[in-house]
């Protein structure tokens, strides 16, 4: 493939900030200081997604390359991406999935940091084959893992998050409103995006090889599933599952971009690595949308029984147990209805 036009442009990489801001304050708001005491009295969840994180994607980043046969420098942008942390859009879609929005950022900014040590570790592990195949080409095959980058996405994603919360402490309407407004905000950044990349690089999109496409779309659709059976089959709650499922799935999209340019000076190669990076970055938020259409959807009757029952604790003390009639609540929930929220629930 032959890129003659600039695949990134100034007005993208200024929605995408002003987006992750509003998104984070905006979740933020929805947040109080009892939200991550839960999380950090049960680890579990995090160390799942760990687990799903550096253990799985990687490994299914690998696969696809092999089975798919991919260009050398498609399959090291794809492992790339299976390396990296999770980033603010996952903490996005499990806000409107229903999920632990407070498992998901914990997962986030715990991924973060790790990937300063992970990272360098998987892309050695993975790309070894894919790297010599560069080299025989005489290109470049050096990675420089970006400190700065990492670290930028670390406060990133907390400064919001605790500005919001210090509204949510200080006038919880106006939180409210800024909950509210994110979502909207989120949508409207989101749409534009998705119909400005088919205008711009629509002839990319067809000159592109099917097997890019199935490695782009099927890593985060792989994410998904293997991250929500493995939180399931270890006997998450389902609120958690869902944190769990889109965190795997949904990788750091800027940080790949600029791992991309700071590894690769050759342009062919470079513009190759990116597209993939921004064929992931395009379908991941599609069929992101879908999965957390159906996340909502499922997860409706259990987020009701979760903010039921965080609300009795609020009203009525940390003691308080909430009793529901017989056979109400569904096996997953029947043991503690607060899905960890609040340890007095568990029976």
């Amino acid at each position: 493939m032959v890129f003659t036009t600039e695949l990134l442009i100034d007005i993208d990489k200024a929605l995408l900030a002003v987006m992750i801001f509003v998104i984070m304050f905006g979740m933020g708001s929805s947040l109080t200081i009892n939200d991550f005491k839960a999380i950090a009295k049960s680890p579990r969840g995090v160390l799942i997604g760990f687990l799903s994180q550096f253990g799985l994607m990687p490994l299914i980043a690998f696969g696809l390359s092999t089975v798919l046969n991919l260009d050398p420098a498609f399959a090291i942008a794809l492992i790339l991406i299976g390396c990296l942390p999770g980033g603010t859009t996952s903490n996005m879609f499990t806000y409107f999935s229903r999920g632990s929005v407070a498992l998901s950022i914990s997962m986030t900014t715990a991924s973060t940091i790790l990937a300063l040590f992970m990272m360098p570790l998987l892309l050695k592990l993975y790309t070894a084959g894919f790297a010599e195949s560069l080299q025989a080409m005489n290109k470049t095959s050096e990675f420089v893992i970006p400190t700065k980058d990492i670290i930028s996405s670390l406060v990133l994603v907390l400064v919001p998050v605790v500005l919001g919360m210090i509204l949510r402490k200080k006038s919880p309407d106006w939180a409210k409103t800024a909950e509210d407004t994110a979502g909207f905000v989120g949508m409207i950044v989101i749409l534009y995006l998705i119909f400005t990349a088919f205008f711009r690089h629509g002839k990319y999109f067809l000159e592109t090889p099917i097997t890019v496409y199935i490695a782009a779309i099927g890593l985060g659709l792989a994410g998904f599933l293997f991250g929500y059976y493995l939180s399931k089959a270890l006997g998450m709650f389902p609120l958690h599952q869902r944190a769990i499922s889109l965190e795997t799935g949904i990788q750091n999209g800027p940080v790949a971009f600029a791992v991309i340019l700071l590894s690769f000076k050759e342009p062919f190669i470079q513009n190759q690595m990116i597209w993939l990076a921004i064929l992931y970055s395009t379908f991941i938020v599609i069929s992101s949308s879908f999965i957390t259409l159906y996340f909502r959807k499922k997860g409706r009757f259990d987020w009701d029984i979760y903010k039921n029952t965080v609300i009795h604790n609020r009203l009525f003390g940390d003691n308080y147990v909430t009793q529901y009639p017989c056979s109400f609540l569904p096996k997953p929930l029947q043991k503690d209805p607060s899905q960890g929220a609040n340890k007095s629930q568990k029976r």
